[in-house]
């Protein structure tokens, strides 16, 4: 049995750069709380944990007098709330989202209303939402903004930073011929992360050659998902959060299996599976 793993695998730069930060103030300090949590793997979140730091779920459960905001972003509104109370802000916000918090709020600043292609429910795009100041939604289905009472003339269209870029340009095209009348104007901007966008393609590609695939990553992970959902496109693909959920009989017939993960996937839980892999391949 062939085992093959992606070049790009396990922390992106916004993630590591996010536990880098928190890893370093919670030694600084003795401990350190985060505004939920920082990143979706339990793997990473119990490291965290075992280092002092603690996950804080909304601004009335902060008991300190500092707070980290994860690498998801929040509001300004929930950034004024914290404030307010005299709580020192750090902000470990993934650069790429703050670059979507920036176009979200410069369409609203210019009169646009603001679609995000995205979950409504996850916390990056809530955190958007916000940085529109209350003018846009995030939706999934075009059908929801044509059926908008009135349809804002100016819409400015961004994608959450995990989409899979070709379902963002579907998305894009079905909202034109919904949405797109006399005197409208449409404003596009590609915010997909780059480094997911290398991800995806490099996991898409291994999935066309291998007779399975493996995505390690967190069950509650956006980007995770979306890896899985694209690899099974292409071949028989597996989420896994850990080795030991392999089971010996998915490899019955498989010849080459390859390997990807997650952004917030730590390498120890990535080599645990490659050394289960390895086992299995050796018998």
């Amino acid at each position: 049995m062939k085992i093959e793993k992606t070049g790009e695998i396990g922390f992106c730069f916004g993630v590591k750069r996010a536990i880098d930060i928190l890893e370093k103030v919670a030694r600084e300090r003795g401990g350190v709380e985060t505004l939920g949590a920082v990143v979706h793997n339990q793997q990473v979140l119990q490291r965290l944990a075992e280092n002092g730091v603690r996950i804080a779920q909304g601004v009335d459960d902060i008991r300190g007098d500092v707070v980290a905001i994860s690498s998801h972003g929040v509001s300004p509104q929930i950034e004024e709330e914290i404030r307010a109370r005299h709580i020192d802000i750090i902000n470990t916000t993934c650069p790429f989202v703050h670059r979507i918090q920036t176009a979200a709020r410069r369409l609203a600043e210019t009169g646009f209303f603001v679609i995000i292609y995205g979950d409504a429910d996850h916390t990056e795009v809530k955190g958007v939402l916000g940085w529109a100041d209350g003018k846009g939604l995030a939706t999934l289905d075009e059908k929801s903004i044509a059926k908008l009472d009135p349809l804002p003339r100016r819409l400015g269209i961004l994608s959450q930073t995990t989409q899979i870029p070709a379902h963002f340009t579907e998305f894009v095209k079905r909202l034109i011929d919904s949405a797109f009348t006399k005197d409208s104007e449409l404003r596009i901007i590609d915010t997909i992360c780059h480094d997911m966008r290398k991800r995806q393609g490099e996991a898409l590609e291994l999935a066309d050659r291998v007779d399975l695939m493996l995505v390690i990553g967190g069950r509650n992970s956006a980007n995770t998902n979306r890896l899985a959902e694209l690899c099974s496109t292409a071949t028989e693909t597996y989420l896994i959060e850990e080795a030991e959920e392999i089971s010996p009989s998915w490899f019955q017939d498989k010849y080459h299996i390859g390997v990807t993960s997650g952004a917030s996937t730590p390498e120890q839980t990535i080599d645990e599976v490659l050394a289960r892999l390895e086992a299995l391949a050796s018998k």
